[in-house]
């Protein structure tokens, strides 16, 4: 079975469907993000409805499915705890076009699948304020080391971050014109209001939740001081979302925060 539900709505989904899932029917997973409120990525939020035991998969990495559905060539990771799972599923859906690699690092392909949504709002700021190809690259290598820093505290490994469904998710998003959190934030960049860009679309942009669940899943997990300089990135997304600061206050205070050793 796969599940492509978005994340926060994603547990009523499962619960419906519960009744149809025998206890051995493995659960692939597509969703990218953090529920709202319990702070859990999919592989909590799977384990808390089906069971801890269940097996289950998470598919993530660079893949509109437009491009797809085109074959377009396309490469993925697929992570699972059930032995040899995230193997089988590849063997199933990889193709001339479409490649699975697999890991058992399922927490750093959640991770990395959730943040980058989050990053690319920021990418897209980018571009709405018209800052050039500079800003953007510096923007995103400093994004992909926040979630470098989040997937470690949270017991991923580095490689995994650095990989189709880290790096390679958060370039396909930044840089791609089919992504929808993008979109959003080159319509902040520009000057809309979230309520005016969220009121003109029918697309779930999953960066918009998580981005607020990503700031509390960091303060949980990581109590380090001062983590708006640790994390500026994604807490300064997540102010511009809230309205407590405007693109052009964020990029403000990236540029005149205390320098510091790249890390």
């Amino acid at each position: 079975m796969c599940h492509a539900v978005p994340v926060q709505f994603s547990r009523a989904a499962l619960t419906d469907v519960m009744p149809f899932i025998t206890r051995d029917m493995p659960v692939l997973s597509l969703s990218k993000g953090i529920e709202q409120g319990s702070l859990s990525l999919m592989c909590d939020l799977l384990g808390s409805v089906l069971g801890e035991e269940h097996p289950t998969a998470f598919l993530s990495g660079p893949a509109f499915a437009r491009e797809i559905a085109s074959e377009l060539a396309t490469a993925v990771v697929i992570a699972s705890h059930t032995p040899g799972l995230a193997a089988e599923f590849g063997e199933i859906l990889s193709s001339e076009s479409f490649r699975c690699y697999y890991t058992q690092d399922v927490i750093g392909v959640e991770v990395g699948g959730a943040v980058k949504n989050v990053i690319a709002i920021a990418a897209g700021m980018c571009e709405g304020l018209g800052l050039g190809t500079n800003a953007m690259a510096a923007l995103v290598t400093r994004g992909c080391s926040e979630t470098r820093r989040l997937a470690l505290a949270l017991g991923a490994s580095a490689v995994t971050v650095g990989g189709l469904s880290g790096v390679g998710d958060t370039f396909g998003t930044c840089f791609g014109p089919l992504s929808r959190n993008r979109q959003v934030g080159v319509r902040l960049g520009k000057g809309e209001t979230l309520r005016e860009i969220l009121a003109s679309s029918n697309e779930v942009a999953e960066g918009v939740a998580t981005s607020l669940s990503v700031v509390e899943l960091i303060k949980r997990n990581d109590r380090s001081y001062r983590l708006d300089l640790k994390f500026p990135i994604l807490f300064g997304v997540a102010e511009i979302l809230q309205g407590t600061r405007t693109p052009r206050e964020g990029l403000l205070a990236l540029m005149t925060m205390p320098l510091r050793i790249e890390d």
